[in-house]
């Protein structure tokens, strides 16, 4: 039998914490349930709250009675126990879902296969540079719930990855951003591309005719999705192609936007931190971001001259070794961000090292460019058949390592000054390391003892 106002949290890392936290506050009886081991500092907060919680188990009959559940986006919607509880009519909500519930700031919230960590980071630099009182969470951060329930900010920027959109029904992004949309983590949406594009299309719902949607026009998919869909919020199109059309569009080097009813302008690429299409991209996104929230001109451009983009994306290694350059792009998990990677690439005599989990990957898209630029592709993972299949014959030397010890003597044996040695794997990183933070350290600790 379910009681009232007893809310289960499942999983016990910054998000669930801090859900637990603001439930807590918010008078609700909190029961915590981790199936791993809880980290010491994740414990602590726990311990200091009051709150009751459970390690290395899930204890059904206890979890069941819940009113409510808040699921770890990193917890399948299909394990046993989720299922159990959405047949018994339980709501089984994200952490983002629960903590909206208590602000009333205004959220922009960006979603995408690709660039959403880099677009939130410089967009939540944009306002703070800016004097706004604005928090940073979701996906990236500190927890939104623990925020909520530690801070009054009136701007949060959220990232949202399409596991937290998946069990969010009230929530409303007053501006959202959908970058693009590739075939990724099919394995969670039964290998069905279009699942996997309804969950990217959930962060509209719920919005009005005063909210925001800024997309890229350049992305096919999201231009056949919008043309079937009623959307109510204001639209707003960003290209890094010359269509004047468009709120933002790049033409000779230069950034333009050209909002009705509000002062336009124009940014010189060369004056920005971030290079390549893609990021220029992911700038003009967080460009109209800040000026519906009508932060100024010289704000903006300031802004995006002094940002220093994310760890493990396309991070330069600030030194070369006998004239190599290595670059760390470990955050690079699906084929779509490693083909910006190497589309980025000036050098024609890359090293590319790649593997790990496979998602289901397709790797046709990379073909042309692994054939252009690609001098070796350094395999690393436990299981390498698939990526050495899908190269063979298009890239001359294909090698197979297993740790990244060797990977990265391996890949340096291989380079010639003037070479570039790219770390993108294009797959997940849980069979040999603990997250693609894990890997990029590993990659770049590799490097310096060369």
């Amino acid at each position: 039998m379910k009681k009232e106002n007893f809310i289960v949290i499942l999983g016990a890392a910054e998000s669930g914490v801090g859900a637990a936290i603001l439930a807590k506050e918010k008078g609700f009886n909190v029961f915590v349930s981790d199936k791993g081991v809880i980290k010491d500092q994740y414990k602590a907060m726990l311990e200091e709250n009051a709150i009751d919680y459970e390690e290395g188990c899930h204890s059904e009959e206890k979890i069941l009675q819940a009113s409510e559940v808040i699921k770890s986006p990193g917890i399948r919607s299909d394990v046993p126990l989720v299922v159990k509880l959405m047949d018994m009519g339980t709501p089984v909500i994200s952490d983002l879902e629960f903590a909206a519930r208590y602000t009333d700031a205004r959220l922009i919230c960006i979603t995408g296969s690709n660039g959403k960590t880099t677009t939130t980071l410089l967009t939540y630099h944009i306002l703070k540079q800016a004097g706004l009182n604005v928090g940073l969470a979701g996906n990236v951060g500190k927890s939104f719930a623990l925020q909520v329930a530690r801070n009054n900010y009136d701007y949060y920027v959220l990232e949202i990855s399409n596991f937290q959109l998946d069990h969010m029904y009230d929530f409303k992004a007053d501006i959202a951003i959908l970058l693009n949309i590739t075939p990724d983590h099919l394995d969670r949406y039964e290998y069905k591309f279009q699942n996997y594009i309804n969950s990217k299309f959930r962060i509209l719902q719920n919005m009005k005719a005063n909210d925001t949607f800024i997309y890229c026009s350049d992305d096919q998919v999201l231009i056949d999705e919008i043309g079937k869909r009623n959307i109510s919020a204001e639209t707003w199109a960003f290209t890094v192609t010359e269509d004047d059309a468009k709120q933002a569009y790049l033409k000779d080097e230069t950034i333009y936007i050209n909002l009705k009813d509000k002062e336009n302008f124009t940014v010189s690429t060369n004056d920005l931190q971030l290079k390549g299409k893609h990021n220029f991209g992911n700038s003009m996104a967080a460009m109209l971001a800040a000026r519906a929230v009508d932060i100024k001109n010289d704000k903006i451009r300031e802004s995006l001259m002094s940002f220093e983009n994310v760890e493990h994306r396309l991070e330069k290694i600030p030194f070369l070794v006998n004239g190599v350059e290595f670059i760390n792009d470990s955050k690079a998990t699906n084929v779509n961000s490693v083909w910006y990677a190497l589309d980025s690439m000036k050098s024609k005599n890359v090293i590319w090292i790649a593997g790990g989990t496979d998602k289901g990957n397709d790797y046709s898209e990379l073909f042309t460019l692994a054939e252009q630029k690609v001098k070796a592709l350094v395999c690393l993972g436990v299981d390498n058949e698939k990526l050495k299949k899908s190269f063979n014959g298009k890239v001359e030397t294909i090698v197979e390592t297993h740790s990244m010890k060797e990977c990265v003597e391996t890949s340096y044996k291989l380079a010639q000054p003037g070479d570039v040695v790219l770390l993108s794997p294009a797959c997940a990183s849980f069979d040999l390391f603990k997250s693609y933070v894990d890997r990029g350290k590993q990659f770049k600790e590799e490097v310096r003892k060369l």
